[in-house]
C-alpha cells in the first residue's frame, strides 16, 4: 500500500482526481487551485477505503442483500495505523479543533448524479479519534439503504463506487447556505438564486429552516427578496453542533454587497467549471468561504423566445416529440428517418433549417427542443416554378404505380427478410445505413407528389370558398379511406370478433390487456382471432407506439398488448359514429349552384382528387414506417451483444450511444478496456443525466399555448366542432389504452395514429401538444368529435373521474354538473 497517496492535501486533487478524491473533494480541490476561498483541509483518498474494505466480504454481503452487515464491519473496522496516523498528522496541521467531516463518493457530484444527501457528513468533529471514527462511519455510509437505491436506479454497480473523505476546518459561521448559479425553477441563466439563514449551513439544505431567497441579476442586483423564518439557527459547540431557537428579523440576512460578492463568487465558479453550480458557502467574520461547488441537476433548459413562426411549427412538431430523443435516436431515424426527409424536401426548395440547432445536447442528452425558423436561400425564388411543374407531372393517385414504390418495397422486404441475430457484427453495423439508403427512393416521392396532394387541396376549397361552403373542408376530406383507417377498421373487426364469441368476450371485458395477451396462446375457441390477429400484426405491426420519429420507440408487433387494449375498447358496447364525410358531401350536392349532373360530377372530381392527395400523404407516411422494424431489431441486437460482453446492463441501453459510437466498435467481445470504461461511462452519464431531465419538458409549453382565463379549467384550439360533457379519463401512453371507457373525454399528452381507434368510443378529445393539422385534430373531426389540441397541461390539471364539458367551437374545457352528460350539436 502507498501510504503517501491516502491522505493529501485537498489543495493537491482537482477536477481530473474523482476516482481519487471523489466529486466533493476534486470539486473542492479544484476550487482551491483556482484561487477561490475554501476553508483548508485535506482528503483521505479512495485508497484508503479500498484497503480497509478488502479486507471484509462486502461483495458477498451486497449480493446477499445484507447491507447492515457492510455498514457494521466498515464503521468498526481496525484502521490500519500508517493511516491512523496521517490522518491524525493532517489533522493536527490544520490546527486540531473542530472540523466539518464529509463523505465524496466517486460517482457523485457528476452530470445527473449529484448524489446530494446520500452520504454522510458529520459536523463539529473535534480530536483525532473523533476524526478517525467519523471518516468510518462516513465509509460505512457508502452502503445505506437510501445510498444502495440511489446507485441502482442510475445503474451504478457495486464495483463502480468507492468513497473518500474530506476534512475541512469548521468555521463559526455568522450564515451559510446554498447558491444556484440559474433559477432551478425556471432555468433562467441570467438569474443567480441565493438561499441562507444563520448559523451552520446544514440547517439551509437539511430542510431544517425556510431560509432567505434571494433572486438577484447578475449583475448584483437584487430583483427580489423573501424573508425567512430561521426556525433554528446550528452553531459549534464543545459537543459538536448545538441548535438554537431563531427569530424571524425581517431584514435581510446578507447585505447588498455581500449578495454582490456572492454572485461575483457564483459566476466565477461557472465559467471555471464551464457549466451552471450548485454551491454552498459560508459568511464567517466577513469574509466568504466555498465549502462545495458541483454542477446543477434537474435544471430545466434556457427559457428559448419563440417567434410567431416558432410557435405555430412548435404547435405540429411536438406531436411527434412527446418523449426526449436518445443519442441514438438522434443519429439514426431522426437523421434519415420522416424528420430528414421534410428537411430534406425542404432545403429542395429552398427552405434552410439548421439541423443541429433543433436538438441541442448537454452531456450528450437531449437538452430541448428549439422550434425550428426557416431561412430561405436563392433557391426558394425558383421554389414555385418547380412546384407547380411537379404538381402537374406526378398525380397522387397514381404513386404506387411509380418505379421508386417498386425499388423501395423491393429494399424494404430484403431488410426486413434479414435476421439480424445471425448476421456477423461488421455486417450488423450495417443495416442503418442500409435503411437510409432503402429511404432514397420514398423521399423522392414524397418530394414529387405531395405538390399534387396540396394543389388538389387547394382546388376543393376554392371551389367551397366561392360556394360559401369552406367550413365543410374538413369533414369532406376525412372521408378518403387510408392504410391508417384500413388498420383502424381491421382492429374494428377484430373487436366484433370478439363480441360474437362468448370466451373471446369474457376474456377481454374481464382482464387487462397484459392478462389478455397471456391468456390468448392458450384460450379455447380463439384459433380464429389469434390467426386474424397475426395477419393484423404483420400487416399494421410496424405502426409506432409512441413517436414516428424515434427508434426508440417500440412498434405494435413488439407490444401487441397495445392492440389488444384497443380491441378491449373497441369491442365493449358503445355507440358508433358515422363520418360527417356523407353528410357533408350531401350538404354541399344541394348547393344552388349544383343543381346540374355535369355540375355535381365536376365538384365529385375535385373532390376525389383532393382525397387522393390526402391518401398519398398518409400512406406514404405508412409505408414510410415499414422501415423502423429492421432498423429496430438491428439496433437492439447490437444492444443484446454488448449487453452479453458485459458492455452494457441492459439491451436498450444501446439507444444511449450515438451511431458513430457503435460503428467504432470492431468487436464487442475483444473491446480494449480504456475503450469499454469509456463506453461504459458515456452510458452511465447519459442514463443519470436522462433521469435528472425526466420532469423537464423538451419546451414550456406556456410559449406557445394559451393559459386559461375564469372558470376555464383548461384552453387550447379549436380543432373539431361540438360540445361533449363526460368523465376525464388521462391517458398518458399506449399500454394505457384498455382503460378508456365508452363515453369518457380522453385526455393525453400528445397523438399519433395508434391513438385513433381509442376515437370511436370517447365523448371528446383534449391533448396537450398539437394543432388543427395533427392527426389526432383530423380523426376527432372524421368521428364527428369534438377536440381541444394544444392545452399545454390538460393532463396534469385534469384528473381522472373529473366532469368536464369540451367545448370544440371555443377550445375550452370547463367543470361540469351530475345532469350534463351528453353531447350537444356540433356548429
Amino acid at each position: 500500500m502507498e501510504w503517501e497517496s491516502l491522505v493529501v492535501p485537498l489543495g493537491s486533487v482537482g477536477r481530473e482526481d474523482i476516482p481519487l478524491a471523489g466529486g466533493k473533494g476534486a470539486n473542492l480541490g479544484e476550487l482551491v487551485q483556482a484561487g477561490f476561498p475554501v476553508p483548508p483541509g485535506f482528503v483521505i483518498s479512495t485508497q484508503a477505503y479500498a484497503g480497509v474494505a478488502e479486507t471484509f466480504d462486502i461483495r458477498g454481503w451486497h449480493e446477499a442483500g445484507d447491507a447492515e452487515s457492510i455498514r457494521n464491519a466498515l464503521a468498526s473496522a481496525a484502521v490500519p495505523a500508517e493511516l491512523r496516523s496521517r490522518i491524525e498528522s493532517a489533522y493536527q496541521d490544520l490546527g486540531g479543533g473542530q472540523v466539518a467531516v464529509r463523505s465524496s463518493a466517486t460517482a457523485e457530484d457528476l452530470p445527473g448524479a449529484a448524489f446530494a444527501g446520500q452520504q454522510d457528513t458529520y459536523l463539529g468533529v473535534t480530536g483525532a479519534d473523533a476524526v478517525v471514527d467519523a471518516v468510518r462511519r462516513c465509509w460505512a455510509s457508502l452502503w445505506t439503504d437510501r445510498a444502495i437505491a440511489y446507485r441502482k436506479r442510475l445503474g451504478i454497480g457495486p464495483a463502480d463506487v468507492r468513497i473518500a473523505v474530506v476534512v475541512q476546518s469548521l468555521l463559526d459561521a455568522d450564515a451559510a447556505g446554498v447558491l444556484f448559479t440559474a433559477d432551478p425553477v425556471t432555468g433562467n441563466r441570467s438569474h443567480t438564486v441565493i438561499d441562507g439563514s444563520p448559523g451552520l449551513g446544514e440547517s439551509v439544505v437539511s430542510g431544517l429552516v425556510t431560509p432567505d431567497h434571494f433572486v438577484v441579476g447578475k449583475d448584483g442586483s437584487i430583483l427580489s427578496w423573501t424573508a425567512g423564518l430561521r426556525e433554528v439557527v446550528l452553531r459549534p459547540s464543545a459537543d459538536g453542533v448545538r441548535p438554537e431557537t431563531g427569530a424571524a428579523t425581517g431584514k435581510p440576512i446578507l447585505d447588498q454587497a455581500q449578495v454582490a460578492a456572492l454572485v461575483r463568487l457564483g459566476t466565477d465558479v461557472q465559467a471555471h467549471f464551464g457549466r451552471p453550480q450548485d454551491i454552498e458557502w459560508v459568511l464567517a467574520g466577513g469574509t466568504l468561504f466555498l465549502v462545495q461547488a458541483r454542477p446543477m441537476t434537474a435544471l430545466p433548459p434556457p427559457p428559448v423566445r419563440l417567434n410567431a413562426i416558432q410557435k405555430r411549427a412548435a404547435s405540429v412538431l411536438l406531436d411527434y416529440l412527446p418523449v426526449r430523443p436518445y443519442p441514438l435516436d438522434v443519429t439514426t431515424w431522426w437523421r434519415f428517418g420522416p424528420a430528414g426527409l421534410m428537411l430534406n424536401i425542404a432545403g429542395g426548395l429552398g427552405i434552410r433549417i439548421d439541423e443541429a440547432g433543433l436538438l441541442p445536447e448537454v452531456d450528450g442528452v437531449v437538452d430541448r427542443f428549439v422550434p425550428p425558423m426557416p431561412r430561405l436561400t436563392p433557391k426558394a425564388l425558383t421554389a414555385p416554378v418547380r412546384i407547380l411543374s411537379r404538381a402537374r407531372r406526378f398525380d397522387p393517385a397514381e404513386w404506387r404505380a411509380d418505379s421508386r414504390y417498386s425499388e423501395y418495397d423491393a429494399a424494404v422486404r430484403r431488410l426486413r427478410s434479414a435476421d439480424p441475430e445471425r448476421m456477423r457484427w461488421g455486417v450488423l453495423l450495417r443495416v442503418p445505413s442500409a435503411v437510409a439508403a432503402a429511404i432514397t427512393p420514398i423521399t423522392g416521392l414524397r418530394a414529387d407528389y405531395l405538390p399534387g396532394s396540396a394543389l388538389a387541396v387547394g382546388r376543393l376549397l376554392g371551389l367551397l370558398t366561392v360556394l360559401g361552403k369552406r367550413r365543410l373542408l374538413g369533414d369532406l376530406l376525412v372521408g378518403a379511406q387510408t392504410r391508417t383507417t384500413d388498420g383502424n377498421d381491421a382492429l374494428l373487426n377484430l373487436a366484433a370478433l370478439v363480441r360474437d364469441t362468448p370466451s373471446l368476450r369474457a376474456v377481454f371485458s374481464a382482464n387487462d390487456p397484459a392478462d389478455i395477451e397471456e391468456q390468448m396462446a392458450t384460450l379455447d375457441g380463439a384459433d380464429r382471432f389469434r390467426t386474424e390477429f397475426a395477419a393484423f400484426l404483420d400487416e399494421f405491426g410496424h405502426r409506432e407506439t409512441v413517436s414516428p420519429v424515434l427508434a426508440s420507440s417500440p412498434t405494435w408487433s413488439e407490444r401487441p398488448v397495445v392492440a389488444l387494449g384497443v380491441i378491449a375498447v373497441l369491442s365493449a358496447e358503445g355507440p358508433d359514429r358515422g363520418s360527417p364525410a356523407s353528410a357533408a358531401e350531401r350538404e354541399l350536392l344541394r348547393h344552388p349552384l349544383l343543381a346540374g349532373a355535369n355540375r355535381r360530377r365536376l365538384v365529385l372530381r375535385v373532390l376525389e382528387r383532393a382525397r387522393e392527395g390526402i391518401r398519398f400523404r398518409e400512406d406514404s407516411h405508412f409505408e414510410f414506417l415499414r422501415l423502423l422494424p429492421p432498423l429496430r431489431s438491428a439496433l437492439l441486437e447490437m444492444g443484446r451483444r454488448l449487453s452479453g460482453a458485459g458492455l452494457l446492463a441492459a439491451p436498450g441501453d444501446v439507444f444511449h450511444l450515438r451511431l458513430e459510437e457503435l460503428e467504432a466498435i470492431a468487436d464487442p467481445a475483444r473491446m480494449p478496456s480504456a475503450q469499454a470504461v469509456r463506453l461504459r461511462s458515456a452510458v452511465r452519464v447519459r442514463a443519470a443525466r436522462r433521469d435528472e431531465l425526466a420532469s423537464v419538458k423538451l419546451l414550456d409549453f406556456s410559449q406557445i399555448y394559451p393559459s386559461p382565463t375564469g372558470g376555464v379549467l383548461v384552453q387550447g384550439s379549436p380543432a373539431s366542432t361540438g360540445v361533449a360533457t363526460g368523465r376525464v379519463r388521462v391517458i398518458l401512453d399506449a399500454t394505457a389504452f384498455g382503460t378508456l371507457q365508452s363515453g369518457e373525454i380522453l385526455v393525453c399528452p400528445y397523438t399519433n395514429p395508434s391513438w385513433t381507434p381509442l376515437f370511436s368510443r370517447a365523448a371528446a378529445v383534449v391533448v396537450d401538444s398539437g394543432g388543427v393539422a395533427s392527426h389526432a385534430a383530423i380523426v376527432a373531426r372524421e368521428y364527428g368529435l369534438p377536440a381541444v389540441m394544444g392545452t399545454g397541461t390538460a393532463t396534469s390539471v385534469l384528473e381522472t373521474g373529473q366532469l368536464v364539458t369540451v367545448d370544440g367551437n371555443t377550445g375550452r374545457v370547463t367543470a361540469a354538473g351530475d345532469g350534463e352528460v351528453g353531447s350537444r350539436p356540433r356548429g
